[in-house]
């Protein structure tokens, strides 16, 4: 993972170094990424998220798009 500034700045990176631009997200949703996916990891009754739920993770962060599709 890389951090940048600004959208800008991720596309004159991408565009210096002649690769197509991926998803992207902030810090912000990359925090609430982390909460939501290893809230309950510790729980004796965990298990591994279905794609769909985790579709709904995602998506309730604001992360959407084919990058985050997984169904």
């Amino acid at each position: 993972m890389l951090a940048f500034r600004s959208d800008a700045h991720v596309d004159r990176w991408c565009s210096s170094r002649h690769v197509p631009r991926g998803a992207s997200f902030s810090l912000e949703q990359a925090w609430l990424l982390g909460r939501a996916w290893y809230e309950d990891k510790l729980s004796p009754d965990w298990r591994r998220a279905r794609a769909a739920e985790a579709e709904a993770k995602f998506a309730s962060i604001g992360l959407t798009g084919e990058f985050w599709r997984l169904t």
